[in-house]
């Protein structure tokens, strides 16, 4: 028996036009009841899917309607059913931002593809970065750090010259916008367990905000990272085009 599908799209023409002929022909479930969601748009949409969705914890099918698609699956509107029943599932876990604000606020936030603290003004950020406790750079001089997941390593990571990191690796990247100061660091790669801290030396003349994927909170003084314990997403993919095998991939591309 096919599985209950509801389907989402960005406002985009072509994903619009898509998500009424799909329904017609499959159905359109209500999302209280759809055991599988399809999102048809661009990776941007995706993300916002899953920020969406997270607590119906659906598992979501993805379909390249948009500009950019790493996290799609080609746009076909045979077989669907066929398709999802055979798609491997891929868990993504993402990382929970907790930043503290100039006024004392505390906001909390989710990531699929990476924390970035980016500076406010023309003065660049100045930050105390700490793992689980202890202080490894006393102050980094920069635009800003992002803390990426696998899947978000070749997004915005990796314009930022960060590594890739295979999928199910356990790992993170830390990886700087523009460092400074220290002059030679280029980043890290650390273990997904790992608490990392992040400090604004001078949030008054230096002001910094941070960005979980897009909900942005700004004149943070302190960020604390970690990888969630609790919260899981599932996409599922098409096998011949599994996430893992692109990410692998992406490290050969010229």
């Amino acid at each position: 028996m096919s599985q209950r599908i509801a389907f989402v799209a960005s406002p985009i023409e072509e994903a619009q036009s898509a998500l009424a002929a799909l329904g017609a022909r499959y159905g359109d479930a209500p999302l209280d009841t759809a055991e599988v969601i399809v999102a048809l748009g661009g990776d941007g949409f995706m993300l916002r899917t899953l920020h969406r969705h997270m607590a119906r914890g659906l598992p979501v099918y993805g379909m390249k309607l948009g500009t950019v698609g790493f996290l799609m699956n080609h746009h076909h509107p045979d077989d669907l059913p066929e398709r999802i029943a055979r798609a491997r599932s891929t868990v993504l876990r993402p990382l929970v931002m907790e930043a503290v604000t100039e006024s004392g606020s505390t906001a909390s936030a989710l990531a699929f593809n990476e924390v970035s603290l980016l500076r406010q003004t023309k003065q660049a950020a100045h930050l105390r970065v700490a793992l689980n406790g202890v202080v490894k750079l006393e102050e980094l001089i920069c635009d800003g750090v992002l803390i990426s997941t696998p899947a978000g390593s070749t997004a915005y990571n990796l314009s930022a010259h960060g590594p890739i990191l295979p999928f199910g690796s356990q790992l993170l990247a830390m990886t700087p916008i523009s460092p400074f100061r220290p002059r030679r660091w280029r980043g890290a790669i650390l273990p997904a367990a790992i608490e990392i801290k992040l400090e604004v030396l001078d949030p008054y003349k230096r002001p910094v905000s941070a960005t979980a994927d897009s909900n942005e909170v700004r004149d943070v003084v302190e960020v604390l990272i970690r990888e969630s314990r609790e919260q899981t997403m599932t996409l599922l993919f098409d096998p011949e085009h599994g996430l893992e095998e692109r990410i692998l991939n992406e490290q050969f591309e010229l």
